[in-house]
C-alpha cells in the first residue's frame, strides 16, 4: 500500500496552537488530509498560515462533535473512492508518523485501533482510570479483546457509513465500535506511541462528567438489545 493512496481525517473543534504542526507532520509523512473544522471559534482556514494540494479543509459552522465531524470527513472519503481512513485528533496528542502501524496490520473491513502507551510521562490518571472503565464496557458488548476504546487514533473502513448509529460526539466512538462488531466486522489494536502535553499546556474539550455519561448511556441503550433481541438486525 502506498501513503499516496491513504487518507487522514483529522476532527477538530477550537485548537488553534496546534492544529498547524498536526497537518504538517500528516503532509510530511506523504497523506492525502482531510481537516473537518468543527464549529471552530476562529476557522481553521484562517489559522493556518498555508495551503497544500493534498490537504482540504471542510467546515461545520456550529459545532455538532466529534463523531459528526468524522461522519463528515468519511462521506469525503467515500466520495474520493476509498474503502478506508485513517482518523487522528487535532491536539498533537497522536503522532502522524505511526499511523503506518495501523496500516501495515490492517486487513479488510476491520477498525484498527492505535492503543496508546499510557505508561508514559504526563498521563492523567483520570485518562488511566476511563480506559479502564470504558475497555470493561467496551469488550461486554462486542465480545473482542479491546486494551483502548478510547483512543481516538483509528483506520475506519468507510463501510462504517452504513451502520445505524445514533450518536454524534465523543460517544460515537464507541458505538461504531460496538456496532461495527454487531454486523460482523474485527476490531484490532495496534500499540502507538502519543504525545501528552504537560497540565497546563491541555486543550481538552472532553467533559469528564458529562461525556463519560453518555459513553455509558451508549452501553445502557446497546446491552438490552444484545441480550434480548441479538445483533442481527441491530
Amino acid at each position: 500500500m502506498q501513503k499516496t493512496d491513504v487518507v487522514v481525517v483529522v476532527p477538530t473543534f477550537n485548537n488553534p496552537q496546534s492544529i498547524e504542526k498536526v497537518a504538517q507532520e500528516v503532509l510530511a509523512q506523504g497523506y492525502w488530509l482531510i481537516i473537518v473544522d468543527d464549529g471552530s471559534s476562529q476557522s481553521v482556514a484562517s489559522v493556518l498560515s498555508f495551503s497544500h494540494p493534498k490537504m482540504q479543509i471542510l467546515r461545520h459552522e456550529t459545532n455538532r462533535g466529534k463523531g459528526a465531524a468524522i461522519i463528515t470527513g468519511a462521506k469525503e472519503v467515500r466520495a474520493r473512492g476509498k474503502t478506508f481512513f485513517a482518523s487522528m485528533d487535532g491536539d498533537g496528542q497522536h503522532l502522524a508518523g505511526e499511523i503506518e502501524k495501523m496500516l501495515v496490520a490492517m486487513d479488510d473491513g476491520q477498525i484498527i485501533i492505535g492503543a496508546r502507551n499510557l505508561g508514559i510521562t504526563d498521563v492523567p490518571n483520570g485518562s488511566k482510570f476511563g480506559r479502564w472503565f470504558s475497555n470493561f464496557w467496551a469488550c461486554w458488548d462486542t465480545d473482542q479483546e479491546i486494551t483502548d476504546s478510547l483512543s481516538g487514533f483509528r483506520v475506519y473502513p468507510v463501510s462504517i457509513l452504513e451502520l445505524p448509529i445514533k450518536t454524534e460526539r465523543f460517544d460515537w466512538e464507541m458505538e461504531v465500535l460496538v456496532r461495527h462488531a454487531w454486523k460482523g466486522g474485527k476490531i484490532k489494536e495496534v500499540s502507538v506511541e502519543c504525545y501528552y502535553p504537560r497540565p497546563e499546556e491541555r486543550v481538552s474539550h472532553f467533559k469528564k462528567f458529562w461525556d463519560t455519561a453518555a459513553i455509558v448511556m451508549v452501553h445502557v441503550r446497546l446491552l438490552p438489545r444484545k441480550f434480548f433481541f441479538g445483533t442481527k438486525d441491530a
